[in-house]
C-alpha cells in the first residue's frame, strides 16, 4: 500500500471522528447555553417582575398584581407563573403549555432539557410578602437546538466530503506528509512520552518512526530517573533524620494548608520534660536510642487508628506533635490516653515515671499558625498541673475573633471592596537580575483598623460564597495598578479552587482576557501544591482554558509530598515555585542541593520555569543561582 493511500484512509478517519466528536460537543454546548440562557431569563422576569410588584404586594388581592403578571407572561414565552404568600398559599397561577411542532420525540429524548425555574422573593417595606415563581417553556429552546443541530450536521458532512477531496488531491503532489511523526514530536515538547505502536510500510518512514520512538523512551526514561530521584530526596527533606518523623516545617506547611482548606482538626504538643535529666545521666547514644524509641511509639500509635489521618512530628529535642484530621472529640480521648499508656510503659524502662506531658487543641478556619501553638502550649502548662503523665484536651475555641465577626467583616469587606494590594515575594532573575514577577496579596484591616491573618478571612470567604466576588476584585485591582503605574513584569494572582470551578467566573474572565490583552500577557494565575493535589482534574481543566487564551500559570509552595512530578507532566504549568524551607539551606544540605537541580533538569525537560521562595542567606542565592533555576524572592 503506498504512503499516499496509507495516509488518506488514516486522516480520513481521524478527520470523520473528529468530526462526530465536535458535532456532539457543539450540540451539547448550544444545548448547555440554552439552558443557561433560560436560567438567565427566567431569574432577570422574576428579579424585575418582582420588584416591580413589590409597592402593590401590601395588599395581596389588589387586582393589579394579576394584571401585570398577565403582562409579562404574554410577553415572554413562559410555560407558568406562580405567585404564593408567605404561607405558600397561591395568589396568582397562569400556565400555558404550548410546544413547538417538528421536533422529534427521539430528539427530545436523546438531548433532554431541564424545565428552568427562577424565583424572586418580594418584599414590601422591609417584609416578605411572598414569593415568585417564574418557569420557562423548553418547548423554544428545543426548536432551536432541533434546528441547529440539522444544520451543523449538514455542513460537517460537506465539510468532510470536501476535505477528503481536497485531501487525495493533496496526498497525490506531495508524499512527504509526516503527520502522524510530527504530532509524536508535539507530544514529547508538552511531556507526553509516547511511541508508535504500529510501524509505517515504508521503509524510511519506518526507519523515521523508530528513531522518535527510541528517543522518546530515552527522555521518559530520563524523566522516570528524575522523578525517582526528587521522590527519594523530598523523602529524605522532609523528615528528622533521628526519629524518622516530619520536621517542624513539614508541620507548618501542613497547617497552614489545613487552614485553608478549612477542615477541623486536633493539634497535640508532646513535650518530654525528663529529658534534660536523662542527657545528664546517660550518653548521646543512649538518648538517641530512647528519641527512637518514643518515635516508634508515636508512630504506633498513629497506626491504632486507621481510619484517622494521623501526623507525628519532631519539631527540636523532646519537643513532638501530632496533627489529627478527620477525628472526633471521643477519638481525640482515645488517642490521649493511649499515649499516656505507651509513653508511661517507656518511662518505666528509663525509670522516669513522670516522662511526658502532652497539651491538645482544636484546629479550624478561623485560627493562625501561631493562635493554635500558643494555645497548644497553654494546654500543656495545664497538664502538667494535673499530674504524672497527664494530658489536658482544651475544649473552648480561644480564637480572637468569634465567627459571627468573621462573617460581618468578610461580608462588608467584599461587598464595598474595603481592602488593598500589596505586593510580595519579587521574584528576580538571575540571568539578568531584573524583576521579572511578583505576588499579589490582599490586605484586610478590621474595624480597629488592625491589620486581620488573611488566611482565616480567605477560609470564611470560600466558606461564605464570597470567594469569587473577592478574587475578581484582586484581578480588577492588579489590572488598574499594571496600567497606572506602567508595570512591564509579571503580577502573580492567587485564584481559590471554589473561583476556578464558578463557570459564572470563568465566562467574566474569558470576555475580560478579551478585552484586555494584560490578563495573558502579564497576569500569571497561581495555585498552591496543596490544593492542586486535592481536585486535580479540576485544576487541570482550568489551566487548559487558560493556555487555550493564551495565559500562564505557576504552581507555588511546591514541595515533594503533596505532588508527584507525574502530576506535573500531565498539568503543564509554566511556573512552579519551590517553597521556602526547599530554598533555604541549600548551600549547606547536599540533599537540597540535588533535589533542586533535580527539579531544574525536569524543568528544562518539560519547559517549566523553576523559582525559589523567599531565599535569605546570600550563599543560598547564589548556590541557586549556580544550579540554573530561573530567579528567586528574597
Amino acid at each position: 500500500m503506498t504512503l499516499s493511500r496509507q495516509l488518506l484512509l488514516l486522516i480520513s478517519a481521524i478527520f470523520l471522528i473528529l468530526i462526530s466528536i465536535n458535532f456532539a460537543i457543539s450540540v451539547k454546548n448550544f444545548k448547555s447555553y440554552l439552558e443557561d440562557e433560560g436560567q438567565i431569563h427566567a431569574q432577570d422576569t422574576a428579579t424585575s417582575l418582582g420588584l416591580s410588584l413589590s409597592p402593590y404586594m401590601i395588599d395581596t388581592s389588589d387586582p393589579i398584581i394579576k394584571t401585570m403578571v398577565s403582562a409579562i407572561f404574554d410577553m415572554g414565552y413562559y410555560k407558568d407563573i406562580r405567585l404564593v404568600d408567605t404561607g405558600n398559599n397561591e395568589l396568582i397561577y397562569i400556565g400555558n403549555d404550548k410546544s413547538f411542532k417538528g421536533v422529534p420525540a427521539w430528539f427530545a429524548e436523546y438531548f433532554p432539557m431541564s424545565t428552568i425555574t427562577a424565583k424572586s422573593e418580594i418584599s414590601s417595606k422591609w417584609v416578605i410578602r411572598g414569593t415568585l415563581y417564574v418557569t420557562i417553556n423548553p418547548s423554544l429552546a428545543y426548536s432551536k437546538l432541533y434546528d441547529q443541530a440539522k444544520k451543523l450536521l449538514s455542513y460537517s458532512l460537506l465539510t468532510f466530503v470536501l476535505s477528503i477531496i481536497l485531501l487525495e488531491l493533496l496526498l497525490r503532489i506531495t508524499l512527504t506528509s509526516l503527520n502522524k511523526i510530527n504530532q509524536l514530536a508535539l507530544r514529547i515538547t508538552e511531556g507526553h512520552f509516547e511511541i508508535i505502536g504500529k510501524l509505517p510500510w515504508t521503509t524510511e518512514i519506518k526507519n523515521i518512526t523508530i528513531s522518535i520512538n527510541t528517543m522518546s523512551q530515552k527522555i521518559k526514561s530520563t524523566i522516570a530517573a528524575l522523578n525517582n530521584k526528587l521522590d527519594a530526596l523530598g523523602a529524605s527533606l522532609l523528615c528528622d533524620d533521628l526519629s524518622g518523623l516530619y520536621k517542624k516545617s513539614v508541620f507548618e506547611t501542613d497547617i497552614m494548608n489545613l487552614m485553608m482548606a478549612y477542615t477541623p482538626a486536633y493539634f497535640f504538643i508532646i513535650k518530654l520534660d525528663s529529658l534534660p535529666d536523662l542527657i545528664r545521666e546517660r550518653g548521646n547514644v543512649s538518648i538517641d536510642q530512647f528519641l527512637k524509641a518514643f518515635a516508634a511509639k508515636l508512630k504506633n500509635t498513629c497506626e491504632q487508628y486507621p481510619n484517622v489521618i494521623i501526623r507525628p512530628y519532631r519539631f527540636y529535642g523532646g519537643e513532638f506533635a501530632l496533627l489529627v484530621n478527620n477525628g472526633n472529640i471521643e477519638q481525640i480521648e482515645s488517642i490521649a490516653q493511649s499515649l499516656n499508656s505507651d509513653i508511661a510503659e517507656l518511662g518505666q524502662l528509663y525509670f522516669k515515671p513522670d516522662l511526658v506531658h502532652i497539651g491538645v487543641v482544636h484546629v479550624n478556619s478561623v485560627c493562625t499558625p501561631k493562635s493554635i501553638l500558643d494555645s497548644a502550649y497553654e494546654a500543656y502548662e495545664q497538664a502538667r498541673l494535673i499530674g504524672v503523665n497527664s494530658y489536658y484536651i482544651r475544649s473552648n475555641d480561644d480564637f480572637s475573633r468569634d465567627i459571627l465577626n468573621w462573617k460581618e467583616l468578610v461580608f462588608n469587606c467584599i461587598d464595598k471592596a474595603d481592602y488593598s494590594l500589596t505586593y510580595i515575594s519579587k521574584i528576580i532573575a538571575f540571568q539578568n537580575e531584573q524583576l521579572i514577577m511578583e505576588e499579589a496579596s490582599a490586605q484586610v484591616y478590621d474595624s480597629n483598623n488592625q491589620l486581620v491573618a488573611i488566611g482565616p478571612f480567605i477560609s470564611i470567604a470560600e466558606e461564605l460564597a464570597k470567594i469569587v466576588d473577592l478574587d475578581k476584585g484582586v484581578i480588577n485591582m492588579v489590572l488598574d495598578y499594571i496600567d497606572r503605574d506602567n508595570i512591564s513584569h509579571a503580577i502573580a494572582v492567587n485564584l481559590s479552587i471554589e473561583t476556578i470551578k464558578n463557570i459564572g467566573f470563568r465566562l467574566w474572565l474569558e470576555k475580560l482576557i478579551k478585552i484586555n490583552p494584560l490578563i495573558t500577557q502579564q497576569i500569571v494565575f497561581s495555585f498552591s501544591t496543596y490544593a492542586v493535589a486535592k481536585q486535580v482534574e479540576a485544576y487541570r481543566d482550568f489551566i487548559e482554558v487558560i493556555h487555550h487564551c493564551g495565559g500562564r500559570v505557576m504552581i507555588k509552595r511546591f514541595d515533594s509530598q503533596s505532588m508527584s512530578l507525574e502530576f506535573i507532566k500531565s498539568l503543564k504549568p509554566d511556573f512552579i515555585r519551590l517553597s521556602r524551607e526547599i530554598s533555604n539551606g541549600v548551600s549547606v544540605s547536599l540533599q537540597k542541593y540535588e533535589f533542586i537541580q533535580a527539579m531544574q533538569q525536569m524543568g528544562f525537560l518539560l519547559d517549566i520555569a523553576i523559582l525559589a521562595e523567599n531565599v535569605q542567606l546570600d550563599t543560598d542565592y547564589y548556590s541557586l543561582k549556580s544550579i540554573g533555576i530561573t530567579g528567586a524572592s528574597r
